[in-house]
């Protein structure tokens, strides 16, 4: 099995985070996204992973080296023209059964049963209320009839979560290659959606797999509800704290230093982040970022940030209003 995973991104919608780093290496509950996509990976055999990288690339190749012992190969991506363009950069390294996993998505499915499929392929859904933001299926008699890119109404509520198998990934890359000689673009761009669409107008017998879990990593909102998630779902530990006080779950890095705190609940503290006379509830805290004296809910703090606050005294009347 190969695999491919468009990374080139900008993730506009996280910046600032995303100025500095780039959007798979965002941290939740301890680890980046990329890095819990890629675990989930290993319940299968794997050949290859084909990264396709753009802006800030360089991290993500020295992150994969530094931590994963699986075949990579880099592919950068200087245009960016869309989904299905990425994808067409891994043509001359990819055959066979592969895998397409877009890394701002973390989920629950099982993996292991793909090379046994008898169908040309696979899109992993989960149903959802509001489809309008997503890609979503339609399925007669148990095969995907179409696909429709982020539609306008709620036409089906079968979203596609962003992962992907094609028992052969030659055909797919025949498809792209009609998509862009035909210039069949979505809002400006290539999607794989349409590519996929090409190949099911093409006879090609695509099943629907749903998820047993979907989390988004796309924005700070939904950044925070995935570190919930996981949180929740065993990836809570608790290194040493000096006079605080921990609500879990929460994950406390062994390396960090939180004193005369309350933490918790949902809070992530990264390796090297000091957290000392604060109180900090559903958050994530980055490597080596300080937080002194202040009261955090609700955010991001990046690498090496500081906010410092101040405590105040106070003696206010009847019917006093204070606003800070």
């Amino acid at each position: 099995m190969k695999v491919i995973i468009p990374t080139a991104g900008l993730g506009t919608r996280l910046r600032p985070h995303t100025y500095s780093k780039p959007k798979p290496l965002v941290s939740v509950a301890g680890k980046s996204v990329l890095g819990h996509v890629l675990d989930t990976l290993q319940q299968i055999s794997i050949d290859e992973i084909v990264f396709i990288t753009g802006y800030l690339g360089n991290q993500i190749e020295e992150y994969v080296r530094t931590n994963y012992d699986f075949s990579a190969r880099f592919v950068e991506q200087t245009e960016l023209k869309g989904q299905a363009h990425a994808v067409y950069l891994a043509r001359d390294v990819v055959s066979g059964p592969t895998l397409i996993l877009y890394v701002d998505t973390i989920f629950t499915a099982d993996l292991t049963h793909l090379n046994t499929l008898d169908v040309d392929g696979a899109i992993y859904v989960r149903e959802v209320e509001d489809p309008r933001r997503f890609g979503v299926t339609f399925v007669e008699n148990n095969r995907i009839i179409k696909l429709v890119e982020k539609p306008d109404t709620d036409i089906s509520n079968l979203a596609m979560i962003g992962l992907y198998y094609v028992r052969d990934a030659q055909r797919l890359m025949q498809s792209i290659e009609v998509l862009m000689e035909r210039d069949i673009q979505t809002k400006g761009e290539y999607y794989l959606t349409d590519a996929l669409q090409l190949m099911i107008d093409d006879n090609a017998h695509f099943v629907a797999e749903s998820v047993d879990v979907w989390e988004d990593c796309g924005t700070k909102e939904t950044v925070l509800q995935t570190n919930r998630h996981l949180l929740d779902n065993g990836h809570s530990h608790v290194g040493k704290t000096e006079g605080s006080i921990v609500i879990p779950p929460v994950y406390i890095d062994d390396n960090a230093k939180v004193v005369n705190s309350i933490v918790g609940p949902y809070v992530s503290i990264a390796a090297g982040a000091v957290v000392q006379d604060s109180i900090v509830q559903n958050s994530i805290i980055n490597q080596n970022a300080h937080i002194h004296s202040v009261a955090l809910h609700n955010s991001l703090l990046g690498d090496h940030a500081t906010v410092q606050g101040d405590f105040r005294e106070l003696n206010a009347g009847d019917m006093s209003e204070i606003r800070f």
